[in-house]
């Protein structure tokens, strides 16, 4: 979209419209181009509201409307010293993200705000406060790193390294999955990053598809830190609680236990990955509730019932990673890494156990290492051999096969 300046009114109104559903792209970039190119004086002094209305495209109350939030873009891009800002890159429930440009060192960064809503509430602000810090402590090729942190009036920003370029998230919904072999590739980087993260200490918490970065060059890069914190400080407020993303949480975070280490992001790496191989979540219900339950209670659907292309390798990893117990996932970062490498070159995984369905019949099987051997026809529970009616048959067929050759014996003795 053309921009006649880098702190411009219309520019700001012209973004918020297209992200609003009110115009397209097309519509704001002809009204700019009417501005630009028309001999008239009233049309040059005319704004992008005005032409937009002018043209039908909007309404003056839908206008008036987006203003407050034009207002506020303006007041928080002009407020950070050392920093010009150039344009939105997207906004979230907890905060909003600028191209700018570092005037120091005359390079481009992303520079998330917290909303103004936000800014008297001291649990937001902390949170905000502690994603600096957290990524402060990464200096990894596959971690979005952290610049800056701080505050000016009442504005809280937090600059970090502009990652040009997509997110997993974004390649899904254009492509409906990844081939096997770029998921791998991409999963490898991102697990790299969270053996660095785990090894400073810091614990992600909400690995995600929206949450991984693709650059210009391919390269994968982990990025929002917003509910990172150390494993060794888990806050009185948060136990009892789920904090993440339903579509990829681990079962201890759904449940609030207050232990948390990266043996939960190795969970959501899993269900990430389920998600880039298959083009669907893991699991799916009508609301948060029910499928944060399905992560409990039901057994993972199998990555190569969705798709039929799927190595056994990838698959083994995926239900590793995403095996409801933590002591029977992946337990490190490095672990997980060995066997993406191996899979990678074709290779069986050394860490993987065949499936979690294997794993659970192999559970079921030591758990009855001292009762009698069963049996089930598939339609009820499973009856012990010496209860069976078959067993009796069978007996019965051998006394009957016993007599049977002693009468043949008897009568064929004398010849």
């Amino acid at each position: 979209m053309p921009e006649t300046s880098e702190n411009n009114v219309d520019t700001a109104l012209g973004r918020l419209v297209v992200d609003q559903g009110l115009a397209t792209r097309e519509d704001v970039d002809d009204c700019l181009r009417e501005r630009r190119e028309s001999d008239s004086e009233k049309a040059n002094h005319a704004s992008l509201a005005d032409l937009l209305v002018r043209n039908d495209i909007v309404t003056r109350r839908q206008i008036d409307r987006l203003w407050p939030k034009i207002e506020e873009q303006k007041a928080q891009q002009g407020q950070i010293p050392g920093y010009k800002m150039i344009k939105p890159l997207g906004a979230g429930a907890m905060a909003r993200v600028y191209l700018a440009r570092q005037l120091s060192l005359d390079r481009l960064v992303a520079v998330k705000i917290l909303p103004k809503k936000y800014t008297n509430n001291e649990r937001f602000v902390e949170r905000f406060y502690a994603e600096g810090k957290a990524a402060a402590k990464l200096n990894h090729a596959n971690i979005v790193g952290a610049l800056d942190v701080g505050r000016v009036g009442d504005t809280h920003y937090f600059v970090m390294e502009y990652a040009k370029g997509k997110t997993v998230y974004d390649e899904i919904a254009k492509n409906k999955r990844y081939e096997e072999a770029e998921a791998l590739q991409l999963i490898t980087q991102v697990a790299r990053a969270l053996e660095h993260a785990h090894g400073a200490g810091i614990i992600h918490r909400d690995v995600k598809p929206k949450n991984i970065m693709i650059t210009e060059d391919g390269e994968a890069k982990l990025a929002d830190m917003g509910l990172a914190r150390p494993m060794d400080d888990a806050p009185d407020e948060e136990k009892g609680k789920a904090y993440g993303t339903p579509y990829y949480i681990s079962p201890e975070q759904i449940r609030g236990e207050a232990e948390i280490d990266g043996r939960a992001d190795i969970y959501g790496l899993g269900a990430t990955l389920f998600h880039m191989v298959t083009g669907r979540v893991p699991f799916e219900g009508p609301n948060p509730s029910a499928v944060m339950h399905k992560h409990l209670r039901d057994p993972l659907p199998r990555p190569d019932d969705l798709n039929t292309k799927l190595s056994k390798g990838i698959c083994e990893i995926i239900e590793m990673c995403m095996a409801k117990d933590r002591e029977d996932r992946y337990q490190s970062s490095e672990e997980l890494i060995q066997d993406l490498e191996l899979v990678k070159i074709g290779e069986a995984p050394v860490q993987a156990r065949t499936s979690v369905f294997d794993a659970a019949a192999l559970s079921a099987l030591e758990n009855t290492e001292d009762e009698p051997l069963a049996m089930t026809d598939g339609s009820g529970p499973a009856i012990p051999l010496t209860n069976s009616p078959l067993f009796w048959m069978a007996i019965a067929g051998w006394l009957v096969a016993l007599v049977l050759l002693g009468v043949v014996i008897v009568i064929g003795g004398p010849a």
